[in-house]
């Protein structure tokens, strides 16, 4: 299922109609609420109707739409607003859009090293695993000026769709050692491409331009594991 806020990542607020309902639950036929995955952190959402609000605790997928659970048993029908946190969202679009940047130096620097894990973090922070025998720490921690030498160059951020049999037969496009992106209903799958640095497979959301965010610094580089390294990354102020 193609996200709304996968094609619209600045829509904030949304009026939509609910299909269905249950206590804690509701059934919406659009959202803009991204549901959290591939390391990123589920928005922070709310859901308002005639005389009543509600906070959103997860995002479900419905062959019919998206379920959303919340901290009220009411039973809501009609038009509901639903209302992303804008601050938080734009956090997440900026951290993933980093962790692309250090992914794609890695890639290119290390041979070719393959992602083993990813995760946002709602304090700032972020850190990737990378499958890397022998990789070198002093190399490593000075990740932070390819990546801020990226933020300056104000690379463009678009994604487009491309048919999961094609991106998987291009090296690079699917990063991670375990997974790969999803294939979608209509056989395609999402491309993230920072244009003139890099491109993969992805379903997240991101900022427009490697511009929008802020310097960073490399704060820990950890052996996690035999071949395991994992990189921490936080704004440099």
């Amino acid at each position: 299922m193609r996200l709304l806020c996968q094609d619209e990542p600045d829509l904030f607020e949304l009026e939509t109609r609910v299909l269905d309902a249950r206590p804690g639950g509701v059934l919406l036929t659009r959202s803009p609420v991204f549901p959290g995955g591939g390391g990123q952190l589920p928005d922070r959402a709310s859901i308002a109707w005639a005389d009543g609000e509600a906070s959103v605790r997860a995002v479900h997928f419905d062959e019919r739409g998206l379920w959303h659970d919340i901290d009220s048993d009411r039973e809501i029908s009609g038009v509901v607003r639903v209302t992303v946190d804008s601050a938080f969202r734009r956090l997440m679009c900026e951290l993933h859009t980093l962790a692309h940047i250090a992914n794609s130096i890695v890639f290119q620097d290390f041979g070719g090293a393959l992602l083993t894990g990813a995760q946002l973090s709602a304090d700032g922070t972020f850190r990737v695993d990378f499958d890397l025998p022998g990789g070198d720490a002093d190399r490593l921690r000075a990740l932070h000026d390819p990546i801020n030498d990226a933020i300056r160059q104000n690379f463009t951020v678009r994604t487009f769709q491309m048919p999961w049999d094609e991106a998987d037969a291009v090296p690079g496009l699917f990063r991670s050692k375990a997974v790969s992106p999803p294939r979608q209903a209509d056989g395609n799958v999402r491309i993230v491409e920072i244009v003139g640095l890099d491109r993969q497979g992805c379903g997240g959301t991101h900022l427009r331009s490697t511009g929008e965010a802020r310097p960073v610094r490399i704060l820990k580089v950890d052996n996690k594991g035999r071949q395991n390294r994992r990189i921490k990354v936080g704004f440099a102020d």
